[in-house]
């Protein structure tokens, strides 16, 4: 199951992608969650924390600014530049998905 959340900024939209991850993975499922937001807070919403989630996003930045090389893969991606938030939810903070898997 594939799960987006859109809408205008600050509808709730990152609060409510921490309920849902959340909640999944309480529930026993798997989660794989994508911060792709220009402010990514969805750590915060996680149970993160600000630092960590300040940490994530720097990453990404160094990523947009070309100081670091994109993953190449969703696995690559989740092994270099992902985090287990609580309750078991793997959260990664990215700029761009190139060749995304539409399975």
């Amino acid at each position: 199951m594939k799960i987006a959340v859109i809408g205008k900024g600050g509808s709730g939209k990152t609060t409510l992608s921490g309920i849902i991850a959340r909640s999944l993975a309480r529930s026993g499922r798997q989660v794989i969650a994508l911060d792709c937001d220009v402010n990514p807070n969805l750590g915060i919403s996680l149970g993160l924390g600000l630092e960590r989630t300040t940490e994530l996003a720097a990453i990404r930045q160094s990523l947009d600014e070309g100081e670091a090389e994109h993953a190449p893969g969703v696995e690559e991606l989740l092994t270099r530049f992902g985090v287990e938030a609580p309750d078991g939810v793997l959260l990664a903070v990215v700029s761009k998905i190139d060749q995304p898997n539409p399975g």
